[in-house]
């Protein structure tokens, strides 16, 4: 067990390790950690991987793998991970309100990190490391190239920049037209709450956290409320099916009723 050290730099033998894992099949799941989609895998894979025929090749085409005999030393190279921050433990943090519960995405987990490390077969670790790609090179040879570009704007051709000022005024009235309509809306649902309540909404999930084109579905929408919406949550049934049929009634108790004893001559004699 050992606690995160602070801003440690990645050595090369930790990249190494990293690259190699990242690129093994560990069979991992998305999960989500401070907001953040991370590539989340067990470590019993991950020493399996350690441990494989594909990783000895790699140790030879690569020195800068560290040498792996047993579980014990494929356990050491694992722990350079979490040293070098490039994989950390977590935990799944599970909802606790109805509300997170609601906004939870079925399948993906929401973890947190542990501050103590530790390896065990049983464990999850997420992947806080991201290699270079090509394509995060040329995006980022695009976005200083474009920006080169914008700064060079008084050398453009004349042609050019009237088509840039054609295109800001259709931005611009694009915005204004999203204004526009969502006074309007405004003033719709204000007018049908007090002619036909609970009122029209136009365009409903304007404002929801939603995709581009779901904003815009559906149309219309009446207004609900929340109120009713708990109303109607408590008064439905706990779950659908078949009621179980009613119990019968208990039989009464039988008292067994015994003949009086006549008292015999002797008692009477008595």
């Amino acid at each position: 067990m050992q606690q995160l050290p602070n801003n440690p730099t990645p050595p090369p033998e930790a990249i190494a390790v990293a690259n190699f894992l990242k690129a093994a099949d560990l069979k991992c799941r998305t999960c989500i950690v401070g907001g953040q989609r991370k590539d989340m895998f067990k470590v019993k894979r991950a020493l399996r991987a350690l441990q494989s025929p594909a990783y000895q090749t790699a140790h030879r085409k690569n020195p800068l793998l560290p040498e792996v005999t047993d579980l014990h030393s494929a356990a050491i190279a694992f722990s350079l991970l979490p040293r070098s921050l490039l994989a950390l433990r977590v935990t799944k943090i599970e909802p606790s309100t109805a509300e997170e519960r609601k906004k939870r995405i079925k399948g993906i987990w929401n973890v947190k990190v542990e501050p103590q490390q530790e390896i065990r077969e049983d464990l999850y670790y997420a992947f806080f490391y991201e290699p270079r790609t090509w394509t995060q090179i040329l995006t980022a040879l695009g976005v200083v190239g474009a920006l080169l570009t914008l700064v060079m704007f008084p050398l453009w051709p004349p042609i050019m920049r009237l088509w840039v000022w054609y295109l800001s005024m259709g931005m611009l009235g694009l915005i204004g037209l999203f204004f526009v309509m969502s006074i309007f809306r405004l003033i719709l649902f204000l007018v049908t709450v007090v002619a036909v309540p609970p009122g029209l909404w136009l365009y409903p999930n304007l404002f929801e956290d939603v995709g581009f084109f779901d904003s815009f579905r559906p149309v219309w929408a009446w207004h609900k409320v929340k109120g009713q919406k708990k109303k109607k949550a408590a008064a439905a049934p706990a779950a659908p099916g078949i009621a179980a049929p009613a119990a019968p009634p208990a039989p009464a108790a039988i008292v067994e009723k015994r003949p009086a004893q006549k008292a015999s001559v002797e008692d009477a004699n008595e």
